[in-house]
Parts: structure tokens; sequence; C-alpha cells
């Protein structure tokens, strides 16, 4: 299909553009772990014990200060030969050595987050470059949908990790590379930017709606005219795009979720894609206000009329450790404190809990009008 000559790219530019895929890559391993490739599927690890730790953790309060003083103790006398590193921060906790991401990073075998959800994401951000350790995530108190264990239960989450009967989740990461109206990439170290849950092309502080030229594998889409638009992963789609009127999409699934942001039209709908489509998002050079974008809640550029984004899967996902893939047989039954292991798919369980989904909405004004 030909684009209209008032676009500054054509189709034919946009599909030669597109950037082939690596060969895929499995996650990286507890240790040195071997998987059975996918993107976002559940497997169960081969593996060794993990030889280093990286703690990624939300503002030192003091419950994450007691917690992280209990878990280093924990492990330096559990599993004496592990390594427990730290980002680079000026509150490091005593007893763990110093990390830092980048092409000469010390080898991490498991990343430990101590937070809420978007803890998750800024560990995610912390390997942007290539392939992440599997992630093992505690709550501090807080609700979240990447959160199956409660700080509480570190000690038998750990367990379960070294003992070999932890399976992961691999998440799936979306890869945008980012292209001025001359068609040169803007990055200037010409790495994609790897994103958990969602990119967002938004008007910003502008009072002007965006009109963005949409493209798929090269194909004309549409032209989109709205506050903006968000493309997301299946473990974003319960984010801002839930909110913005997107689909739920479970995680297990590769797939990339376009929904707009206030579309001018109103029939101008959401729509799911295979993992193996390449979305094009450039701004029309009709367009009264560039375009804000933001990526797991990051500002990261500013994208003027001509310049554009690429949006893919990316070959390296998120392994996040499953707290329902943990269930000890002997003590299925038992009752645990906070969110121990359990043999209930943790996604149907988080939507319900999380979202009340199909709750009946019933109004308390309404309820206490009603009984008198």
């Amino acid at each position: 299909m030909s684009v209209p000559s008032s676009h500054s790219i054509t189709a034919q530019n946009v599909f030669l553009l597109l950037p082939s895929l690596p060969p895929p890559v499995a996650a990286p391993s507890v240790g040195e772990m071997h998987t059975i490739q996918g993107t976002s599927t559940t497997q169960k690890p081969l593996y060794s014990s993990p030889k280093s730790i990286l703690i990624v953790n939300k503002l030192r309060t003091q419950p994450v200060i007691l917690a992280i003083d209990a878990f280093l103790e924990h492990v330096h006398t559990t599993y004496p030969g592990v390594r427990v590193f730290h980002e680079d921060r000026p509150d490091i906790p005593h007893g763990a050595e110093v990390w830092r991401p980048g092409p000469k990073a010390e080898h991490i075998d498991l990343v430990v987050t101590l937070g809420g959800d978007g803890t998750i994401l800024h560990a995610s951000s912390l390997f942007s470059t290539g392939a992440v350790p599997p992630v093992l995530s505690f709550s501090m108190g807080t609700l979240g949908f990447l959160l199956p264990f409660h700080i509480d239960d570190f000690a038998k989450a750990l367990e379960c990790v070294f003992d070999d009967k932890a399976t992961i989740l691999n998440r799936m990461r979306l890869a945008c590379t980012f292209y001025d109206k001359d068609l040169e990439k803007k990055s200037k170290d010409g790495d994609d930017w790897q994103v958990m849950n969602e990119i967002a092309l938004h008007r910003g502080s502008s009072p002007h709606l965006n009109t963005i030229d949409i493209f798929v594998d090269g194909q004309h889409l549409t032209e989109a005219v709205s506050d903006g638009l968000i493309v997301s992963t299946p473990t974003g789609s319960t984010a801002y795009s839930l909110s913005a009127g997107g689909p739920i999409v479970h995680p297990s699934l590769s797939a990339l979720v376009l929904t707009p942001i206030c579309p001018r039209s109103l029939s101008f709908r959401p729509l799911v894609f295979p993992a193996s489509s390449v979305i094009t998002l450039q701004i029309g050079d009709r367009s009264r206000s560039s375009a804000g974008v933001s990526m797991d809640g990051r500002v990261s550029h500013i994208l003027n009329p001509g310049e554009y984004v690429n949006v893919q899967a990316s070959p390296y996902p998120v392994p996040c450790i499953n707290r329902s893939s943990m269930v000890d047989p002997d003590h299925q039954d038992e009752q645990h404190e906070g969110a121990g292991p359990g043999k209930d798919d943790d996604w149907v369980r988080d939507i319900n809990n999380l979202l009340q989904y199909n709750a009946t909405f019933r109004s308390k004004a309404l309820l206490r009008h009603s009984r008198t």
C-alpha cells in the first residue's frame, strides 16, 4: 500500500529501515541456567546456584533499611560464597559491593528487588543493552502485578531458587529506535531503548492534538489525531494502556498493544499485533505540536514533525520468578504470611485482587441511603 506524498517518509523507506531482529537470545539464568527459547513463556530452568546477587530497592526508608539488613545477613550466613551487589548510590548498604551498569559491569546471576512495580521497571532499565538476569521481586507492603512475594518470605523464596524449584515467566520487552527526519538514528550510542511496560507519545504541555502516522511492517495504517499513542507489552497492558481503554493481555502471550489516548475519532479503537510486527510512529508534517516520549514513566525524547520511532519486540525479555511455581508439595495447603508460594496462576489472582475484575460496582452512598 502506497503512502500519500504528504508523508515525509514513504512506506517503502519505512520498510527498508525496519531493523532486523538479531537471533533470539535466551534469557540469562539463575546461575548458569539453560532455558527453553521463548519471548514470553513460563519455563522450567536448569541451573547451578547463583553466585552473584544485585539488590535494587526504592528509597531507603526505615522498613527498607531493616529489610535489606536482614536480607544481607541471611545471604552471608546461609550462602557464604555468594557476592551481593547494590547499584551505585549514596545510600549503598553495608555489606554490599558497588555495581555499575555498562559493558564492563560485574556479571549478575540474580536480581532481587524490594519495592513496588516501579522498582522492577528500574531494574529492567539497568540492563538496557542486553539480557536481564532472573528477577526475584519482593513487595514492601504495596500491591502490584509484578510482586509475587512479600518481603517476610525472602528466606523461603531464596531457598526455592537455590534448590532449583523456581520457574520463570519471560516478560516481553520492547526495543525502541528513534530516527530524525533525515532517517538517521537519533541515539548517539546506537543502542535501542528497552521498555518493559510501554512507550507513550503524547502532546505534553501543548494545547494542540498530535498528528501521528502509524505504519505496521512498512504499511501505512492510519493518521492518528489524538492526545497521543501508547504501544505496550502484555505486561504493560494493565498499566497506562488499561487506563486509556486498552485490552488486558495475559503476560505469557507475545504481542504489541496499540492504544490511542483520547483520539478525535471515536472509531479509533485499540489494536493487538503479533510480536513479529514492527510499529512505526512518525510525527506528521501537519502536526501542530511536537510529541513528548515517555518510556516506562521516564521522559526520554521530543519528536518533531518528520521524526519517528520504530517499536518491536526485544530479544531480551525480563525473566521474572513466579510465586506459583515454588510450591512445596508437602506444605501446599499451609497458610502463608504475606504472599507466600501458592498453586494458583499469579495473573488470575492479581486481576481479581488488584483490579477487582468484573466486581459489581455499588456506591457506598447508595448503599447508605438504601438502608434508611
